[in-house]
Order: C-alpha cells, then structure tokens, then sequence
C-alpha cells in the first residue's frame, strides 16, 4: 500500500465502533482469534465502509441505495494517493482537477480525494438516481464548492458531452465496469462467494452493485478501448488519462492503440492490496512543450 494509505495495519474495530455505534452488531471474533466482520454480507460490509469514511476522512453522512456498488475504501483511497504520485512526479501539485468518469451512487472518489489533498472534482455520471444520491451526500457534507456532478445523457459516450471543449483538467480517473453482461457477473460473484467459504448456488454481491455500475456491451475491453478513443478527441483537455484495469491482458491492446492515436507518453502503475494485485494504466497526449506550458499555469 501507498505510505499515506490510512488502512495499510488493518482496521481498528474498537475505534470505528466508537464513531459508528452501527457497526458494533457486526463484529465478531473468527476462529482465529480476529476481531473482524462478515465480509461475504452487504450490510457488514457498507457498515464497515460507512465508519471507515466517518472516522478517517471526515465524512458524516454516507448514504445510497443498497442496490448500488457499495466501494471498499482501502482499495479505492490507494487509487487516489496513486494519481497524486502520478501528478507530483509529473510538476503539477497545485490547484488540482481531476475528473472522476462514472461517479456512482457513493461519489466515492471525489469524496476521498478531497478529503485526502483538496482537489476539486467534476464527476460524471449516467444514472440520474445514482446522481440524485450523490448530490444529496455532497451537500449533507458540505462540498458543493469541491465537487460537481455531471450527468451524461449518451449511453455511448464517456468523454464527449462532459468536459467542456476549452475545459482542462490534471487527471481523469475511472473504474469501468468489469464484465459484458449479467451472467459473467454472477459467475464472477459465485466464484468469490466460495473463496469466503460461502458455498451456496444464490448470487449475493457483497459490494452489491446495479447493471449499469457492472456491465457494459463487450465488457471492460470495449468500455476502455471506447475511452482511449474518446480521450484522442481531448488530447490537451487533460494532463493524465488514467483507467484501472482488471484484467492484465487489456493492457497491451490498450498500449498499442494508444500508439495509434497519438499518446506520448504510456504508464503502468501497480496497486497492491493484500495478495491481490491491480494496475492503473496511465496515459498523456501533451507534447514536452505542451507539459510544461501546463505546469507554468497551474
């Protein structure tokens, strides 16, 4: 994990308790010896994630439908702390934008990347009930100034129809939707379930999530794939394009087509959470010049 990661030793139970008095029901002692939660339920695991964001990040209210993909934080702050290695390492470290592509119902992104550095978030999204739940959590904790929402009206686009033409920003981040349709979604979840010791045929997504925050025709591949293209249409609209990728073998297909359009510059960036290890995939279409025209302005 990042050095800034808050939860690289774990979790303080008895700490989050004290904040969250919710989360108490779910804590129990394994047969290891370990204070811990069911991770394999829904409510343990939003209950969890809602104490996290109370205690270490500043975050009093937290809530959307259960239905909709309910984020681990861990795994989701690591990803901020990498852009902003990513953007210190590239001269831009004030006055920080960044576009979050596909905010979801818990506005998750914006909210840690605030909450950790400051930046300033436009967030896009295509659920107009995801964006009505987000909205509502922006202004319960006060951060209209900090973060905008943006819905996107075109099933199709990404990009297009968000950032305005003349419009920059330092970094965009996304995590598309991993799977092509319902059915690979549930052997996905059927599979995890028996890696938590859950041996049962029922579908229960402990993260839950909706349609639209899990699949997309042609899967991952073609979510991201449409993004590279959508981005060549912006190349001096944004510093870092940035895209967590799932599966390794996207990322060469990836870097060849960016060649095609014009990148010049491609980075692979590693999360590791765990045993699990994860990637970001960076990419820029600034010219030397043009990067250093950016960080004279910022």
């Amino acid at each position: 994990m990042h050095k800034n990661n808050k939860h690289s030793k774990g979790y303080d139970f008895e700490l989050l308790v004290q904040s969250s008095p919710k989360l108490e029901e779910f804590i129990f002692t394994n047969s290891f010896g370990n204070v811990t939660i069911d991770f394999a339920n829904p409510k343990a695991v939003k209950s969890l994630n809602t104490a996290l964001l109370k205690e270490h990040y500043g975050i009093d209210y937290w809530e959307f439908p259960d239905a909709n993909l309910c984020p681990p934080i861990p795994g989701r702050v690591e990803y901020i702390h990498v852009i902003h290695n990513l953007l210190k390492k590239s001269g831009v470290k004030d006055k920080i934008t960044v576009l979050d592509i596909g905010t979801g119902a818990s506005c998750i992104y914006p909210l840690l990347g605030h909450a950790e550095y400051g930046w300033r978030f436009i967030a896009s999204e295509i659920d107009k009930q995801a964006i009505k739940a987000a909205q509502t959590i922006i202004i319960k904790n006060k951060l209209s100034k900090s973060i905008e929402l943006r819905h996107q009206d075109n099933e199709q686009n990404i990009l297009t129809g968000i950032l305005k033409p003349t419009e920059k920003v330092n970094a965009a981040m996304c995590n598309p939707p991993f799977y092509k349709d319902e059915e690979h979604a549930n052997e996905s979840t059927l599979l995890k379930q028996k890696g938590l010791g859950k041996q049962t045929s029922k579908v229960v997504r402990n993260f839950s999530g909706t349609a639209k925050e899990l699949w997309y025709p042609g899967g991952e591949k073609a979510f991201v794939h449409n993004y590279l293209y959508q981005s060549s249409l912006l190349k001096t609209n944004c510093f870092w394009y940035t895209c967590l990728v799932s599966r390794t073998q996207h990322v060469l297909s990836m870097e060849t087509s960016l060649k095609k359009l014009g990148a010049t510059d491609f980075k692979i960036l590693q999360i590791a959470l765990g045993n699990k290890i994860s990637r970001v995939v960076a990419w820029t279409f600034l010219t030397e010049k043009e990067q250093e025209d950016w960080k004279s302005k910022a």
